[in-house]
This record gives C-alpha cells, structure tokens and sequence, in this order.
C-alpha cells in the first residue's frame, strides 16, 4: 500500500542540522509516511547519519546523487515519489510532530489539491511568526485559484504592494502538501537556480496552481524556517542575479502568455519585477561581496539602468507604498543610484536589528 504522504528533502552538507529535522519527520503523528532524502554529492557526514537513520527506520529512502543543486534533488525526489500527496521539507528546518496529519486530513476532508499552513522563522536567539493577517482557513476553488492564488505568486496588485518584504510568503514549496498526480501527470518541475539564481519555489507553484483545482490556506504554524544557517543556498552573494533574473521574468511571462492569462497578471509581474529591485539591491551591497561602495553604487546604476527593469517601473502604481518605501522605489525609478544605495544600508540595519 502506498504511504499517505510523500515528503522530500533535498541534502547538501547540513550534518550540524539534520538529525534535528528527520528526529522531527519521524515524530509524525501520521505514520503512513515515506521520507526520500536525497542527497546532493554532500562532502561532510550528511550521507552517513542518512544511512544510520534508514537502518532504524524503513520509511527513510535514500537516495544518493552526484551534486545538481536543490531543484535536482527535489526533482529526483518527485520522481520516485508514491504518496497521494507529496510534501517538502529543507534539511536544516524542522515541522510541528502533527503537521503532516491535519493537512493530510484537511486534503481529504475537503477534497482539495493542495494544503499550506503558515509558518515560523527560527533565529539562533528568538523566533518570529510569519504574519498572513488571514483567517483561521481560507479556501479557493477553480478559477478562484488561478485568479487569486496563482497571481498573487506572479506579482502584486493594488494594496499588496505595500509590503515588498511579502512578496514570496506565498511562494515556498516547504509549507504546503500537493495532490501527487498535479505535479507528475502536468510533468511540473523545479528550475535550476543556476539558471534563474532564486525563486525557483515560486516559480513550481505558479505552474502547479495553474492545474489545481482548490487550495485550502490553513493560518497555523506548523513549519519552522532555521534563518541562522550560513551556509544555506539563501545567502551570500550572487553575482550573475540580474541576468538570472531576467530570464525567471522572461520565463514568466512565457507562462503566462503561452496560457493566455488576463492582463492583471502581466501587471502583478510588472510590479514584481519593480519590487524585486529590493532584493537585487540587497545582494549588491551583501558583504559577501567585496567590491568598494562606489563599485556597489556603479553595479546598481547598471540594474536600473535595464531595459526590462526601466520599462517596468514606466508602469509602477506607486501610491499604495508607505512614504518609505515610495521614496526608496522613487529613487529606483529615475534611476538614483547613490540615494537607493543608502536606503539599502539603512533596511539591512533595520533587518538585523529586527532579527
């Protein structure tokens, strides 16, 4: 009989993290389970607590790989996949011992393709509950879900945009349970981020809402995203983003295009190209690059100064912005590079003093 749930976690050198996130998946009150770890050419001691962990307990598959990167792993993981229903989880994050469980039962108590619940960032000292301002459930069915949903994953629209820092709290693979067959009869899979550099999240749920039929947003935190990992895929510096960029916009709007999605959409991917700035300024000035501010402040003129970006902000509402972030993406659009530059130093401030 094949297990209820199928959860994949890709595994790339986190042997400080990942006894800690199977301990948590092997807690599971839902024991109809299978866990493919796959791991992705690890160099420290990650294969070996796998294979001590699969000796103990059969519902542990391991699968070991050459290094591909995280959308390789977890596509490896989809392949072999038997669940009804497959779930992520990142080998350095942990989930609630019931999550599993209430999803599984919500998807078949509902009928529904695809369950998220929310989630909570985890820092080395404190830890920070992911705000949806929602209700307890909300729920979306047919055309509601690409209109609502699967937008909101392209870009925002009207007061959404008031809050950049939102932008991808929809997007992530890890907080939500997916009807297997959407994912392998559709042939939907993850995109190497050495081609789009992120969001490679996002960009599987805008091709596996497409084909869903209903969603049920669950507004509790079951999923617990470790943010103190040095080493993650997430941070340090990505010199080649723009471009990785363009192309994750480009292949979006080939998407959307090639589906004949309603104008609002091409508008939600204006506004996030204008919003992403945010992020493609962040890395510039990461201290994992080592270039001189006047260096960082040239590299930024020259992002704004793209063809793609400058056409984008052409079409920028900004009046739903707080005064803050009207003047930051102010200067984005006529191109200040010395005054975006400083708005970054000031919200990096802002953002470890918040962490």
């Amino acid at each position: 009989m094949n297990p209820k749930v199928s959860i994949i976690v890709p595994i790339y050198n986190v042997e400080k993290y990942l006894s800690r996130s199977l301990d948590s998946l092997l807690a599971q009150t839902l024991k109809e389970i299978e866990i493919i770890a796959i791991n992705d050419g690890s160099k420290d001691s990650s294969l070996d607590i796998l294979k001590e962990y699969a000796l103990k307990d059969s519902r542990i598959k391991v699968l070991d790989k050459p290094n591909g990167g995280v959308s390789s792993a977890r596509n490896e993981g989809i392949k072999i996949a038997t669940g009804e229903y497959i779930g992520f989880v990142d080998p350095d994050d942990w989930v609630d011992q019931e999550m599993y469980e209430i999803m599984y039962n919500y998807a078949i108590s509902e009928k529904v393709d695809i369950v998220m619940c929310s989630y909570i960032r985890e820092f080395e000292n404190h830890s920070k509950l992911k705000e949806f301002n929602l209700p307890g459930e909300v729920r979306y069915d047919d055309d509601e879900v690409k209109l609502i949903v699967m937008r909101r994953l392209v870009g925002p629209l009207n007061e959404e945009i008031a809050n950049p820092e939102l932008l991808d709290a929809w997007g992530t693979v890890w907080s939500k349970l997916y009807r297997a067959e959407i994912i392998k009869e559709n042939g939907i899979r993850l995109i190497d981020l050495n081609k789009i550099g992120t969001n490679e999240d996002t960009l599987f749920n805008i091709e596996v809402f497409y084909y869903a039929k209903s969603f049920l947003f669950i507004n509790s935190p079951y999923y617990h995203y470790w943010r103190a990992n040095s080493t993650s895929v997430t941070t340090g510096f990505k010199p080649n983003l723009m471009d990785q960029w363009i192309y994750l916009f480009s292949y979006i709007e080939k998407f959307l295009k090639d589906k004949k999605m309603n104008e609002y959409f091409f508008i939600a991917l204006n506004n996030r190209i204008c919003i992403n700035t945010l992020g493609l300024g962040l890395n510039t000035i990461s201290k994992a690059n080592h270039s001189s501010p006047l260096k960082k402040i040239q590299n930024i003129k020259i992002f704004l100064r793209n063809k793609r970006i400058k056409h984008s902000f052409k079409r920028l509402e900004m009046s739903q912005f707080p005064i803050v972030w009207r003047v930051f993406y102010f200067f984005a659009k006529i191109r200040f590079a010395a005054g975006f530059y400083l708005m970054l130093i000031c919200i990096e401030y802002l953002r470890k003093i918040n962490r």
